[in-house]
């Protein structure tokens, strides 16, 4: 075939594979208020910057069938592009052909874009809208899965890998996205789950809708599956974009660096009016992170799970840090299941990626109780212990208002390898509380007193002056200094910069055995 007759002849192919399944079933896509696949990822990437791979790869089926059968590309695009400049490797599975369901060719391409990014070191984007295995190519689907789950495992640590969920993602499609570092989802488009409301019913009798079972706010609150819960598909595709500006492109690599225009030495002025008079009151602790980090720029991850603790990414000098803080907003900020593993995970991540972490300590304890104890919060506090004994970023602590018991040491203490430890003037260390303390160690003077009341107000008093205070943690180094709250932007940022090329040696060994 001559050159100008192949060049109009794969004009023609690349025509129909525009197309997906056709104009009536984008139209349909449409109509449900969703982009195709070829749409989000223009939305999501640079202008010009895609470069398709596997544009006309067809099922060998396919080909038997006929022409009139033939979807180039089947029901997935795969390809790489960027984002702020910056290379990623994307796929966006096509729900306009054959529901955006998985059989071997799709599993390929995935499979191969994702090789290609791993061996590349540019983070992967999977752009998720299917009905799940292609029933109808048997094991050959299911392989196709276990490639991609395996591809998961490998890349993970190496790569970020970020998943969008935006249609169904239902069956064994669910634990890709599971094995990426992050999930996003749209509210009210979203859905994600083992099976399905019908099967349920028919197994257990519980009576659920798709959106209570598997929806965004479902995961974002209740299951923790999903980091984030965005209206609207642009939306969502915009906070991948702004999420990305936060990371490295791999293991190897330190994350960007922005000139924010925000000076590290800028004082936090006003930040004792953040805390209430009364020292059991609740606050905000974002009300903090957002005067401590650069223009109050902070992107919470899991803002609607185990609300007790938040986490997310920002940056200080204008490099992106990790902030762990506990939450007295909600259950006083102490550490249960749900917190320890979440801090858990998140400070795992920014270990993996070279990102400094900053913990704001203002912790009770653990959560006591029954449920928590049958639960298993022992091996879920160990989580957050391990996490942070393990990591060997920079890490830098502050202590707020209280660290009491075993919290104290799992909210990245001088003894789990944080390097520098402040807290501020006016903060309480110690096993427990004063009000607590002197019902085990003066239970004997109370039953005594004639006025319990004053007797117990006079032992706390002394207790507080005694203990709680974080001068005795200071002289004896686990603190390294006790600060005025207004300077603590300045201590940390200059803690980071002195820490930016931290190097730490740990024994050589395959890797940890966290307790899962």
């Amino acid at each position: 075939m001559a050159i100008e007759d192949s060049l109009e002849y794969l004009g023609q192919l690349k025509e129909r594979a525009l197309l997906g399944g056709g104009q009536r079933r984008i139209d349909a896509q449409h109509e449900r208020g969703k982009l195709t696949a070829r749409e989000r990822i223009q939305a999501l990437l640079d202008p010009g910057s895609f470069e398709e791979l596997d544009a006309l790869a067809v099922h060998l089926e396919d080909d038997a069938n006929g022409d009139a059968e033939r979807f180039y590309g089947d029901a997935v695009v795969t390809g790489w592009g960027r984002i702020d400049g910056r290379s990623v490797g994307v796929f966006a599975q096509d729900f306009t052909v054959a529901g955006g369901s998985l059989g071997e060719v799709v599993g390929e391409k995935i499979a191969k874009a994702m090789d290609l990014a791993t061996k590349t070191g540019i983070p992967m984007i999977g752009l998720n809208d299917s009905g799940g295995a292609r029933i109808q190519e048997g094991v050959g689907s299911l392989a196709g899965y276990g490639d991609i789950f395996l591809r998961n495992v490998r890349a993970s640590g190496v790569i970020p890998q970020l998943s969008v969920i935006l249609g169904p993602c239902a069956g064994g499609a669910v634990y890709s996205p599971a094995l990426t570092d992050f999930i996003f989802m749209v509210e009210g488009t979203s859905q994600m789950f083992l099976t399905g409301p019908d099967v349920i019913q028919s197994v257990t009798g519980e009576v659920a809708t798709f959106e209570e079972l598997g929806g965004a706010q479902s995961h974002a609150s209740k299951s923790g599956v999903a980091h984030f819960a965005v209206e609207g598909e642009d939306e969502v595709l915009e906070e991948v974009r702004r999420l990305l500006s936060f990371l490295p492109s791999n293991n190897m690599d330190e994350p960007p660096t922005v000139d924010t225009g925000d000076p590290t030495d800028r004082r936090m002025d006003d930040v004792l009016s953040v805390l209430p008079a009364e020292a059991s009151n609740p606050y905000d602790v974002r009300d903090i992170i957002e005067r401590l980090v650069d223009n109050g720029d902070f992107m919470e991850v899991h803002e609607f799970f185990a609300q007790n603790i938040t986490v997310g990414l920002a940056r200080i000098g204008g490099h992106s840090v990790g902030v762990v803080a506990n939450q007295p907003l909600f259950l006083a900020g102490v550490l249960d299941i749900d917190s320890s593993r979440k801090a858990a995970r998140f400070v795992r991540f920014c270990d993996a990626f070279n990102i400094p972490i900053v913990t704001l300590v203002d912790v009770p304890g653990f959560l006591p109780g029954v449920s928590q104890e049958y639960g298993g919060i022992i091996s879920h506090g160990a989580k957050l212990v391990f996490a942070y004994a393990e990591a060997t970023v920079p890490k830098v602590t502050v202590i707020l208002r209280k660290a009491f018991g075993g919290a104290y040491d799992a909210m990245g203490s001088k003894h789990l390898g944080a390097d520098v430890n402040y807290a501020w003037a006016g903060a309480a260390v110690a096993v427990m509380a004063g009000s607590q303390a002197v019902n085990i160690i003066n239970r004997r003077e109370l039953q005594a007193a004639e006025d319990q009341d004053a007797e117990r107000a006079r032992l706390v008093a002394e207790y507080e002056t005694e203990l709680e205070h974080p001068y005795i943690a200071a002289a004896k180094g686990y603190i390294d200094d006790v600060i005025d709250p207004r300077d603590t932007r300045s201590k940390v940022a200059s803690a980071l910069e002195v820490l930016r090329h931290k190097s730490e040696v740990v024994p050589p060994k395959k890797h940890g055995s966290i307790p899962l």
